[in-house]
């Protein structure tokens, strides 16, 4: 019921939350992508074909790097009319939930904080409810990094393998790999810079694993990793 809420009350306030972000992104912070047509075109061609749970990953350098993803991937005006193709994702309790005004914001933005590395029934209960809503055909962005990237590369140190417990507890998930890099972006910061352009590249993937448990989370989390970091050499090797 609380998720139905939340679903509806996205709804709702869509037409100015989620226009809104997409107008501060376009032309207060002057953000851009490359290829941005075929991006859209081929993320909403893959979801029209395929109707099964889909989870968004993707690596992990700045703090808006969510709403810069979702906004890629389709125009905040599709988002408005198609509200339950806007991922749900997990932002860091302490980071964006940390006061009512925030709560209130994240809420509206389709998110479900969460505590790294804090209470394994809190964080149990949130990746509960992301398979509820990966087997309703809602998408779900994760971070298997599990935090920013120190250095400026897909880091497995911290990685979080609950992006592997959503594919294991939900049969079918089509994962979709993301890697997202403005031009300028050299190292991890709190915001990209203004005016930026960004390189946005996808590529689905089907994990499997005949592990069991926690084995089997760990092994899943890192074919995504490695799917992540082959897409981060070919987006150097391109700037050569």
């Amino acid at each position: 019921m609380a998720l139905a809420v939340q679903s509806l009350l996205v709804r709702l306030a869509g037409p100015i939350t989620i226009t809104g972000i997409g107008l501060a992104m376009r032309f207060f912070y002057g953000y851009s992508f490359h290829g941005l047509h075929e991006i859209r075109r081929r993320f909403k061609a893959e979801l029209k074909a395929n109707s099964g749970p889909v989870l968004i990953v993707a690596n992990h350098l700045t703090f808006v790097d969510s709403p810069i993803l979702t906004w890629g991937l389709a125009p905040t005006w599709w988002y408005v009319f198609h509200s339950t193709k806007m991922p749900w994702n997990t932002p860091e309790r302490s980071n964006f939930a940390a006061n009512p005004f925030t709560r209130v914001v994240v809420y509206l933005f389709k998110c479900l904080p969460i505590t790294r590395g804090g209470d394994r029934k809190a964080v149990t209960l949130v990746l509960d409810k992301l398979a509820h809503l990966l087997r309703r055909g809602h998408p779900v962005l994760m971070f298997p990094e599990g935090r920013r990237s120190r250095t400026a590369r897909i880091d497995r140190t911290h990685a979080a393998h609950g992006v592997g417990r959503l594919v294991k507890a939900v049969p079918g998930t089509r994962v979709l790999c993301v890697y997202l890099r403005g031009d300028h972006q050299d190292e991890y910061s709190l915001l990209p810079a203004k005016g930026e352009t960004f390189h946005l590249a996808t590529s689905w993937l089907e994990p499997a694993t005949e592990k069991k448990g926690l084995r089997g989370s760990v092994d899943i989390t890192g074919q995504i990793l490695t799917r992540l970091e082959e897409m981060e050499e070919a987006y150097f090797d391109g700037r050569q």
